[in-house]
């Protein structure tokens, strides 16, 4: 599929590259794109074999995702090379839409990478460093197709730590949010890695939303569902939107008690923009 210039998911669900048995699991959560990692997820001694499970999965079924990404390991490991060679040629038989490239500090990484691969593929960058989230501006400005930020690498480059209202990480979590939107790019919110808790994935969505992300990286098929509500307009968001519309065109300045002007016809047509199709 070509997912296109608007990419913008709500939604990603990252796969372990050695569990394609996960793959086929995917389509009961629909999310907005799938990831399927060789970084994180899997050790080093059997990156070149999950590489090759990976891909072989992806081309004989593709999964039941709006868009289907291949998280390869960071420019500078042994298997880098290897990964983008290899997601290119799945690329380019439809299997893949495109990549996700961890640790991104440096705008020739890009520049490179999208080189590298067939024109048209959709390519996630991860601002989860010191140095990735201080230059999130100029990194950003080369228009990856979106961005996230990954805070659990971000604290361990920093030497701190992370603690359960995140105000560690809330400076970081802001900048990434803002240069992406500078640069117009859509920014995805960091992961909980409390993959069963149900309300601290919400509490969380629902702070990232209020910053400014557009969606949210899942761990766990039962987040994608939260992402979407919490990414999605409400249907009472909707109609307050339609009728801060409908009082700037015929000049009332007053909608539920609250002024309307200027900034508040912007933030309603933004919100329309992201109601569901």
């Amino acid at each position: 599929m070509s997912v296109g210039t608007g990419f913008s998911p709500r939604s990603v669900l990252f796969v372990p590259g050695h569990r394609p048995d996960m793959l086929a699991k995917v389509a009961r959560a629909r999310p907005d794109g799938v990831i399927v990692d060789l970084e994180d997820a899997v050790a080093p001694s059997a990156k070149e074999a999950a590489r090759d499970t990976a891909l072989t999965a992806l081309a004989a079924d593709r999964p039941g995702a709006g868009a289907v990404l291949l998280r390869i390991n960071g420019v500078g490991t042994p298997w880098f090379e290897a990964d983008v060679a290899a997601a290119a040629e799945v690329i380019r038989i439809g299997a893949l839409d495109g990549v996700v490239l961890p640790k991104y500090e440096h705008p020739a990484q890009l520049t490179a990478l999208r080189a590298a691969l067939p024109d048209g593929a959709v390519v996630i960058v991860g601002l989860e460093s010191a140095l990735g989230v201080a230059d999130a501006r100029p990194l950003l400005v080369e228009r990856p197709d979106a961005a996230y930020f990954g805070a659990e690498d971000y604290i361990a480059d920093l030497g701190g730590r992370r603690t359960p209202d995140g105000a560690e990480v809330l400076y970081a979590r802001s900048q990434v949010c803002l240069a992406a939107r500078l640069a117009g790019v859509a920014a995805l919110d960091q992961v909980v890695v409390a993959v069963r808790d149900a309300d601290a994935f919400r509490a969380d969505a629902e702070q990232g939303r209020a910053l400014g992300f557009r969606g949210k990286i899942c761990l766990h098929p039962v987040q994608v569902s939260i992402a979407h509500e919490v990414f999605t307009p409400s249907p009472a968001e909707l109609d307050h939107a339609r009728a801060v519309l409908a009082a700037a065109e015929t000049g009332v300045g007053l909608v539920d008690g609250q002024m309307v002007d200027a900034v508040h016809v912007a933030m309603a047509h933004a919100v329309l923009a992201r109601a569901p199709r």
